[in-house]
């Protein structure tokens, strides 16, 4: 699906097709063209209309890539990432924008349907100043928010840290490993997607490019902080779930020592009554205990029972209970 903006005398509207006099320098028109979905009849537009390189139209058509930017003659081409944190099922996923920046317009690309791109077209529709300030700007809104929606999902992992380490030191079970494995890969591919973007738009703040005006880098230094804010807060996480692992395994293992403590004691105190009923049960002619017949068993049971009490009494004293 294709949606083409154009601000043109000071008026925002939709167009059917993208006029090539628009791109031309000085003609008064700004362009916005946004492609969800890309099909092969997308390819020859980016080649025939904006005379993009293919190596660029190659890698805005696939799925995947890591951000970046890069210069090709007079435009930019741009490589960002989106959040799309799914809390449920404990997945983490980025959606990955590919934009192409240049003097009179800005084309962008993108699979499925991206929450940044969805606000700013309409604010578009309904403010003519988005598309009127020129790309540039356009390309800043687009960014900026594509930042913002950062800290909401920022906060839900935070939030889920927080119940990890609540559930590590209340109720330690070895199968809290599997979650909080799960957690790091998630942080794990949060700092993936935020450090290079943090550079890329580091490059945009510094004014590598001349697309970049004076007044257009402080706003992406603005960006800037905010990338710099959320990477710090990806390696505060990650140092936090390598802590939160350490004091798992540790609860764990007390855990296991205290079941061992109990078994070793209760076998211990078995110990000695089984040799005394091994001794009793024999077919041998054994010493009686005062009394007779009858009061043998009674004579064995007591004396079990006082060696346990003793053995118990001493595990206490020596603290080992």
């Amino acid at each position: 699906m294709t949606t083409i903006f154009v601000h043109q005398n000071g008026a925002t509207r939709h167009a059917e097709r993208v006029d090539p006099d628009w791109l031309r320098p000085g003609s008064g028109a700004w362009v916005w063209v946004d492609i969800s979905d890309p099909a092969p009849g997308d390819a020859r537009v980016l080649a025939d209309v904006f005379h993009f390189h293919e190596l660029a139209i190659e890698d805005a058509l696939m799925e995947i890539h890591h951000p970046k930017v890069e210069l090709y003659g007079d435009h930019l081409y741009v490589i960002l990432h989106g959040i799309d944190f799914k809390a449920r099922e404990h997945e983490f996923r980025t959606q990955d924008v590919d934009f192409f920046l240049g003097q009179q317009y800005l084309v962008s690309v993108h699979a499925g349907t991206s929450r940044s791109i969805a606000r700013v077209s309409d604010i578009c529709v309904r403010n003519e100043r988005a598309l009127g300030e020129g790309p540039v700007a356009l390309f800043h809104r687009i960014v900026d928010t594509m930042v913002d929606n950062y800290r909401p999902e920022v906060e839900k992992l935070g939030a889920r840290l927080d119940q990890l380490e609540k559930e590590v030191f209340e109720r330690p079970d070895p199968r809290l490993a599997r979650r909080i494995l799960d957690f790091k890969r998630d942080v794990s591919s949060l700092r993936r997607v935020i450090m290079p973007q943090r550079d890329v738009v580091s490059r945009l703040a510094r004014r590598e490019f001349g697309q970049i005006s004076e007044g257009m880098s402080y706003r992406f230094r603005d960006v800037y902080d905010h990338l710099v804010r959320l990477s710090d807060e990806a390696l505060f996480f990650a140092d936090r779930i390598t802590s939160l692992m350490d004091a798992h395994l540790s609860a764990v293992s007390n855990q296991l020592n205290t079941v061992m403590k109990v078994l070793t004691v209760i076998a211990t105190i078995f110990m000695p009554l089984t040799v005394l009923t091994g001794l009793y049960g024999m077919n041998v002619p054994l010493p009686h205990l005062p009394g007779g017949e009858s009061s043998q068993f009674w004579w064995i049971a007591g004396i079990m029972v006082a060696t346990s009490l003793l053995m118990l009494s001493w595990f206490r004293r020596r603290r080992w209970l």
